[in-house]
């Protein structure tokens, strides 16, 4: 009666141990698939990212019937389209980071990719082209607002890249900022409209009556310093550059690398 003697062990390896570290990480490539997937699968995520396109369109198509002839070229139509964009893009940011924590997927995110820092990489990847798509989208419909209304094809530098692009690229990174900074999706939309919304108009007021805080505003605040991106062909000066930096390192760096360090640490529950 012959008997079979078991597999040795190897010395390295306990018994009973399942060695994985040969095995290769996820490709990058893949993550950003994976993120960009995740946040157009769901009807949700599609019916926001559509609802976006069709106010664009809406609201383009609407000036194009109802604006005077004379204001009527495609840098003016760029602008409105940019506007609408603009505007609910950083949400749609916001809910590709949140959506781990307020859906309680992160567990299965973070087990399945225990290198956090990675996943958050290749959402802010997915973010980028996304929102890439969404601002060629919206290039396409201020040209077809243009071609509705029979507006020349004048445009100005200014509005083209700054107020069209560099805006809107602005509002990507403000939209994670603030997705990574609450990790909540309610409380950081709030607080995207908070930004966008309330603080511009107090801070309006209170410059309109306080000239020292007229003249302060454009170094704290945000969006009083990106007024100079909306003024055609004109070129920031050293001054505003240096209000944009200033002002852009307290709402938009500090807050991002906040987030990003509380995001890394955070416990998914």
């Amino acid at each position: 009666m012959s008997t079979t003697t078991p597999p040795v062990q190897p010395a390295s390896t306990p018994a009973g141990t399942l060695d994985v570290s040969a095995t290769p990480r996820v490709p990058f490539g893949r993550l950003v698939r994976v993120e960009l997937r995740k946040s157009l699968d769901t009807r949700a995520g599609r019916w926001f990212a559509g609802s976006i396109i069709a106010l664009c369109l809406a609201i383009v198509l609407i000036t194009a019937f109802a604006a005077p002839d004379a204001a009527q070229d495609f840098g003016f139509f760029l602008s409105v389209s940019g506007a609408t964009l603009g505007y609910f893009l950083p949400i749609l940011l916001i809910l590709m980071v949140t959506s781990e924590w307020s859906q309680r997927t992160g567990l299965v995110t973070f087990t399945l990719e225990p290198h956090r820092a990675r996943v958050v990489g290749a959402k802010f990847c997915a973010g980028l082209l996304l929102g890439l798509g969404l601002i060629v989208v919206a290039f396409a419909i201020g040209a077809l607002g243009n071609v509705i209304a029979g507006g020349t094809w004048d445009v100005e530098t200014g509005v083209l890249v700054n107020g069209f692009i560099v805006a809107n690229l602005i509002g990507i990174l403000l939209g994670f900022a603030i997705g990574m900074l609450l990790m909540n999706s309610p409380a950081a939309i709030v607080a995207y409209f908070i930004y966008t919304l309330v603080l511009p108009i107090a801070v309006g007021i209170l410059g309109a009556f306080q000239e020292w805080f007229a003249d302060l505003a454009p170094w704290i605040e945000f969006n009083t310093a990106q007024a100079s991106l909306f003024e055609g062909d004109a070129v920031p000066t050293g001054e505003e550059l240096g209000q944009l930096l200033v002002s852009g390192f307290i709402w938009l760096v500090v807050p991002f690398a906040v987030g990003l360090w509380r995001l890394l640490r955070a416990e998914p529950k």
